[in-house]
């Protein structure tokens, strides 16, 4: 076996550019990391030896049908490639659906399992965690309230932070500039940031929510619309959507922090946007929508009082949640345009945004990910030197 060959697995979008600064900061630690797996484009770039191309990231359990094949032949070929290396080490990145299956059969042929971003399986199916004890080895988790879900269930588990306290900088803020921050009327439009998420079964149900809800805003107020466009979404699955808005909308490849902090309001779908969004420090409401089945059994499996990651971290309702049929175009307008005009409700938000920088952790959460990796194969090289193993 070879400690030197270091599997990775990403599956989707978000664990795609954590992995990959995760491998760059690994390659400055071990410079013979010979990375190999399956993930994006970002992994790809950062030296990764990708099986497959392909992309198998969706949203919802019964929306998971829909690429069961493809997620087969992917799952056959990352083994094909881990019996051919036969790396010592893995590091499954989120992504849990797949790579909990695939730690199992790691783990049935000797690999040491690292697991980099935890599955939430504190918020819903936590009897997973008996079987996530029995295949995974180390547990590097975001938030400290996972350090003691994980510690009850006997699981070794360090807590690096979470990555985005260095990826999303302080930025100046439009709420910042006067007359708003005096409570002044406004003057000009309201700038609105749209953010349908990072896989295209999310934007297909989200981007015409959201521009349903702008357009009735519209008829209120005077708006101006970005749409923040994930790397991972293709042009063709924004700009049909966006010909059939009934306002104008300009569509953000670049410079994405920066259009989220010249706007007054976001509408985020829930995910680690709404951390970016929360970060950045401007005033939001999260939706989402699921399948009518994978909505229903997350009803009987879910137990937390919040859905979205911002109110989560903070442990209470700082921003507006809407989800499945609360999320219709009328209710997203009605609440946005009344947080929108109402100054106190703005302030009172932002300040508890303003929270959210320290309960992610302090600065270097890469860096200590990539320093237990790099001591649990430095653990494995040394091993299997003193055993008079080559590798």
């Amino acid at each position: 076996m070879s400690w030197k060959d270091l599997l990775i697995v990403a599956g989707e979008a978000s664990g795609d550019l954590h992995g990959a600064r995760l491998v760059t900061a690994l390659r400055q630690r071990v410079p013979e990391l010979s990375p190999f797996g399956f993930g994006g484009e970002a992994l790809r770039q950062a030296g990764l030896a990708a099986v497959s191309e392909e992309s198998i990231a969706v949203v919802g359990i019964t929306e998971v049908l829909k690429v069961l094949p493809r997620a087969r032949a992917i799952f056959r070929q990352i083994l094909d490639a881990v019996d051919q290396r036969r790396p010592t080490t893995a590091v499954l990145v989120d992504f849990p659906e797949f790579n909990l299956r695939l730690a199992k059969a790691l783990k049935e042929r000797g690999v040491e399992v690292i697991y980099y971003i935890s599955p939430q399986v504190w918020a819903w199916r936590r009897y997973r965690v008996r079987g996530i004890a029995k295949v995974v080895d180390l547990m590097l988790v975001l938030f400290p309230f996972e350090v003691e879900f994980y510690r009850r269930h006997h699981i070794d588990v360090r807590l690096v932070g979470h990555p985005l306290v260095d990826e999303v900088s302080v930025q100046k803020h439009l709420w910042d500039q006067a007359p708003e921050a005096e409570g002044a009327p406004r003057q000009g439009p309201y700038h609105i940031a749209l953010l349908p998420g990072s896989r295209r079964s999310e934007v297909e149900k989200l981007l015409p929510l959201m521009l349903q809800s702008v357009a009735a805003m519209a008829e209120k107020v005077p708006l101006f619309v970005r749409l923040i466009q994930a790397p991972t979404i293709p042009d063709e699955a924004l700009q049909e959507a966006v010909d059939l808005a009934q306002i104008p909308v300009r569509i953000v490849r670049e410079e994405r922090l920066q259009a989220l902090a010249d706007s007054h309001l976001a509408l985020c779908a829930s995910g680690t946007a709404t951390l970016e969004t929360g970060l950045v420090g401007t005033p939001m409401i999260v939706m989402y929508r699921l399948t009518r089945g994978s909505y229903w059994l997350a009803r009987l499996l879910v137990r937390l009082p919040h859905f979205s990651l911002v109110n989560l971290v903070l442990g209470r309702g700082v921003v507006p949640e809407l989800l499945q049929g609360a999320a219709h175009p009328q209710a997203v307008a009605d609440r946005a345009v009344a947080l929108l005009q109402d100054t106190a409700a703005v302030a009172e938000m932002r300040q508890g945004l303003h929270q959210l920088r320290g309960r992610l952790g302090r600065s270097g959460a890469t860096e200590r990910a990539a320093a237990a990796v790099a001591e649990r194969l430095e653990q494995t090289r040394e091993h299997r030197a003193s055993g008079g193993v080559a590798g």
